[in-house]
């Protein structure tokens, strides 16, 4: 091996917990600003990841394969619920014709 890959020191895992949590605030500053169903929908598939990236960061220094596994299973819910929120936004959108999220109201007709 070159002598250069010997003497790179790993990444403090709070380098990784801070950018887990800028992706955080970004995706609940979206969340909270933004009036579009797409990008609430986003917003909240980033703090999703977010989280999942200091789950790994948190197993990986404490050299645990539990968080890996939940890691896993919350990828798979979240797979999951892109698939059935996208089909209720198209539906949102086939009926309103709009994806704002003040001009979408199910109760009146």
């Amino acid at each position: 091996m070159p002598e250069a890959l010997h003497n790179l020191s790993p990444v403090p895992v709070s380098f990784y917990l801070i950018l887990s949590a800028i992706l955080f605030s970004i995706g609940v500053s979206a969340f909270l600003l933004r009036r579009n169903v797409i990008t609430q929908f986003m917003s909240i598939e980033l703090m999703l990841n977010a989280v999942n990236l200091s789950f790994v960061a948190f197993a990986h220094t404490q050299k645990n394969l539990d968080a890996h596994i939940f890691v896993f299973f919350v990828m798979v819910v979240a797979a999951a619920e892109a698939a059935v929120g996208l089909a209720i936004i198209i539906a949102l959108y086939r009926s309103r014709q709009t994806l704002d999220v003040d001009k979408i109201d199910l109760l009146k007709l």
